[in-house]
């Protein structure tokens, strides 16, 4: 059974959302590290949005944002956030429940 589970963990899609605040070096380099991490980690298996909350101020209050930049792992449920420096994305993938390949 436990390998079962392996498998299906295998082929689940990870659908992520960034939110960053306008064309900074701290929203550059989250884009930059995220998207690498994803590459490495989860490849083919990702979606990831990147949402400027300083263009579409209506997405970032109808989730809560209060801070950028914001992780949001929308599936697989449970949602997840990490608000902050994601500096040390690897660990944190973890802790989104993200297996990797």
């Amino acid at each position: 059974m436990p390998r079962k589970r392996t498998e299906e963990s295998d082929q689940q899609v990870y659908v992520l959302r960034l939110y960053v605040t306008g064309a900074t070096t701290v929203s550059a380099r989250a884009i930059a590290d995220l998207k690498a991490l994803c590459e490495r980690r989860l490849k083919g298996r990702f979606q990831l949005e990147v949402i400027d909350i300083l263009q579409k101020p209506a997405l970032a209050e109808d989730e809560h944002i209060i801070a950028a930049p914001t992780l949001v792992r929308v599936l697989p449920a449970p949602l997840r956030r990490f608000i902050g420096d994601l500096s040390d994305l690897d660990g944190r993938l973890f802790g989104l429940d993200v297996h990797p390949n």
